[in-house]
């Protein structure tokens, strides 16, 4: 350690290693000396805890996108995923830290993150996405001993906005599917309600998956748009690859669909692309999911539910189970969340007598005439069963 005769500032050297047989060694600097022990202290203490001082330094947006591109990319991250962490990076987190020496990153910077995310407007849920990210490529770099700790782990997101939507009750869901009795849709919707699936594990839904003997269906991929096209991907999740059982009366709304496609195919002739979807557009090619959503919209106007979306419907699905008695393992099991615990994703399953128990207990929940509910007027007959399943 000596003092620069230049400007009067104080230097301080440790050895970290070697490189390619070359002495490496790490230089501080500071007004007084004791700054400079103490800087030279932390050095040591970050060497000591296993901190790679011989390896290339990066900025924090180097590592990202070195992160992004060759850890991320590898390691099974669905595309769309991948982009949705390059927006995240690019857009909320390298404005504020991304020219920050990695091996520099500290707690205030990454609180630096989040404040001006919020100051700025961004929803809690977005802040809380970059936060994550962030915490799980610096989780990375600790690992591979690029920081000494991973500092995102002393920093507490915000709390997510605990918003409560109103679920469907039965005769609410009822009256949708009548409005919906004479729509080529009609099965999707159906369907929908029945089963909780995604709209783009429908949209990409084949007639191979769908086995009527067992009366269940399997959810293998989902339809997406990315970078401009669809492509069929992976579901959301490896919990969201799954079989689900099939209720009696929507199983047979799929086999009165299928004649009436196969009629379609027929008249459509050679314009067919013959995909093997359960829910194609009038030529057989994959349904664009915004037409989806806008038929949706017109309907549930039609309906007189103007705050129900599309993805409620696996809300009133699970709202259905629950009332039928179904535990929250088998609700989880049949819409393909894994929010419990990794282990219990793994190693809770459910039988499938139990499964489908619950599913037809729900249908009957959903499709029971009379009263909904105690406080709920009498609801006779009226002559929704023939909207159920068409004839």
């Amino acid at each position: 350690m000596f003092q620069r005769a230049s400007d009067g500032k104080w230097v301080g050297r440790v050895d970290v290693g070697y490189v390619d047989g070359k002495r490496k060694r790490v230089t501080v600097y500071g007004k007084t000396e004791r700054e400079v022990l103490a800087k030279l202290r932390e050095v040591v203490k970050a060497k000591d805890r296993g901190q790679d001082f011989t390896a290339r330094r990066r900025t924090v947006g180097e590592w990202l996108t070195e992160w992004l591109d060759d850890i991320k990319a590898t390691d099974g991250t669905r595309p769309q995923t991948l982009r949705w962490y390059r927006w995240l990076i690019t857009d909320h987190i390298a404005p504020t830290i991304g020219q920050i020496a990695l091996d520099r990153l500290g707690p205030a910077d990454v609180r630096r993150v989040v404040t001006v995310l919020i100051q700025g407007g961004t929803g809690n849920v977005t802040v809380r996405q970059a936060h994550g990210l962030l915490r799980n490529a610096l989780g990375d770099a600790e690992r591979l001993e690029l920081v000494p700790c991973n500092v995102a782990r002393s920093i507490r997101p915000p709390a997510p906005n605990r918003q409560r939507r109103r679920a469907l009750t039965p005769k609410e869901a009822r009256g949708l599917l009548l409005m919906a009795a004479d729509e080529r849709l009609y099965a999707f919707l159906l369907l929908a309600i029945a089963t909780g699936l995604r709209r783009g594990e429908l949209l990409a839904l084949r007639w191979s998956d769908v086995d009527f003997r067992r009366g269940t269906l399997r959810v293998e991929r989902t339809l997406l748009r990315l970078d401009g096209r669809l492509i069929f991907g992976a579901p959301k999740s490896e919990a969201s690859t799954r079989t689900v059982p099939v209720p009696p009366l929507a199983l047979a709304e799929l086999r009165q669909h299928r004649a009436r496609q196969l009629a379609e195919q027929a008249a459509a002739g050679k314009r067919w692309a013959d995909l093997d979807l359960v829910f194609p557009s009038s030529v057989g090619t994959p349904i664009e999911p915004t037409n989806v959503n806008r038929w949706f919209r017109e309907l549930r106007e039609r309906a007189g539910l103007p705050w129900v979306r599309i993805h409620d419907l696996r809300h009133a699905c699970a709202t259905f189970m629950l009332a039928a008695g179904a535990d929250l393992r088998t609700i989880m099991e049949t819409l393909g969340h894994s929010q419990i615990s990794v282990t219990a994703d793994l190693y809770a399953h459910v039988l499938p007598p139990r499964q489908r128990a619950a599913t037809d207990a729900a249908e009957a929940e959903l499709f029971a005439e009379g009263e909904d509910t105690a406080d709920e007027e009498d609801d006779p007959d009226d002559g929704l069963s023939g909207a159920l399943v068409r004839r």
